[in-house]
């Protein structure tokens, strides 16, 4: 992947073509050699870092920063005064798992840089020139091929969002996570939307249910009638739309009965969307007595005054917190319950699949988790979001 957008991307192309030894890692352009004197008046190399702003997975985009990082000393002039001119920065700061920059320059034309090539130039050149004066032979351009040293990743392009927004290294928290979403309604296609954008190792869905009209205007996207007519399982419907953005969407065409509980036994966390209550009870034992974390998500929703009321529920259980589950989670069915047979909204859904991906980042350590609740739920008409049974 990463030559492939050097080979098909003009700037890129141009610059390894010049002799500079550029590497893509991850979403960032790596340029090694970079020879430059410190404060000691001694010649040095480093690396420069820029973020990758692409258009698709073989072209770039113009640099959506001026901002260049850099791995080494301090840059000098000959006499070993610091070049004030593109001071910004100076600390560690982990971009990736491995790799650390310690500095980030600042020089900023009026309109930007037109692509890469012009920005990677234009810092070396700067840097560079004290060292050149001081050693007419020392060059940038060392002809040097970088090993492309890029994992393989699970997804179909390269994340670049992650990069630019400098948490690449704290989405690592997902590698080799095997995530599982029994039911693919409403809100179990929105969890499949998000947690698709995260760096899990594969996605298992499971529903045994055709993908019909009915369910179009209340999932993520917009399916054609091509494919309403088609008549395609649930699980086939979303695997054949987001394959398209992560490798391992792994479909299962069928429900979790207690034949085939077994299947989530090497399952990381568990996503349980389903709207029959005796299942529900059946997986939630399985994943408590197996150990695996888990998340069910729930809906009540009823029509008073012809307008709707009702609650959107998220409760964790896991090995050290499940005590709450009995209190929490209803395994009866409610026959009042008017969204269980007609009541089915897109936004409610889409809420109650935030909450609940919001809670596994927290679990998997992305965010911060102060309450460590174990149970939320939101009520509509007040605007209310309670979040109860903390341990921490």
């Amino acid at each position: 992947m990463s030559q492939q957008l050097i080979n098909h991307s003009k700037d890129l192309k141009k610059l390894r073509d010049e002799g500079f030894a550029i590497q893509v890692k991850g979403g960032y352009l790596v340029i090694h050699h970079i020879p430059y004197v410190n404060t000691q008046k001694e010649v040095k190399r480093g690396i420069l870092v820029s973020q990758l702003n692409l258009v698709n997975n073989s072209t770039t985009a113009k640099p959506n920063t001026h901002v260049m990082f850099f791995i080494g000393d301090q840059p000098c002039d000959k006499d070993g005064n610091i070049i004030t001119a593109i001071q910004h920065g100076v600390g560690e700061q982990k971009l990736l798992d491995g790799f650390t920059v310690n500095r980030s320059f600042s020089n900023k034309p009026a309109n930007g840089y037109a692509d890469f090539y012009e920005k990677v130039t234009t810092y070396a050149r700067i840097i560079t020139a004290p060292a050149k004066s001081l050693d007419a032979s020392l060059t940038e351009k060392t002809f040097d091929v970088i090993a492309d040293d890029d994992a393989e990743t699970v997804f179909s392009y390269v994340d670049t969002n992650s990069s630019r927004a400098n948490v690449a290294h704290i989405n690592s928290k997902f590698l080799e996570q095997r995530i599982a979403i029994i039911g693919m309604g409403g809100t179990g296609a929105y969890i499949l939307d998000l947690v698709a954008k995260a760096p899990v190792k594969d996605i298992h869905t499971y529903d045994g249910d055709e993908f019909l009209q009915h369910n179009a205007f209340r999932s993520p996207g917009a399916a054609s009638l091509e494919h309403l007519n088609k008549k395609m399982k649930k699980v086939s419907y979303y695997a054949e739309m987001y394959l398209k953005l992560h490798k391992g969407i792994k479909e299962h065409a069928y429900y979790i009965t207690d034949t085939n509980l077994t299947e989530l036994d090497a399952m990381s966390y568990v996503f349980i969307c389903v709207d029959n209550d005796v299942a529900r009870r059946m997986i939630i034992q399985h994943l408590l007595k197996v150990k695996i974390p888990f998340i069910d998500v729930g809906l009540g929703v009823n029509i008073a005054n012809e307008q709707l009321v009702g609650t959107i529920r998220v409760t964790t259980g896991t090995v050290h917190k499940n005590d709450h589950l009995s209190n929490r989670i209803s395994f009866e069915e409610d026959e009042n319950n008017e969204y269980s047979t007609n009541v089915q909204i897109a936004d409610l859904n889409c809420l109650n699949a935030v909450m609940a991906v919001m809670k596994w980042k927290k679990l998997s350590g992305f965010y911060q988790d102060l309450r460590e609740e174990h149970h939320s739920s939101y009520s509509i008409n007040v605007a209310q979001l309670q979040n109860e049974d903390t341990t921490a």
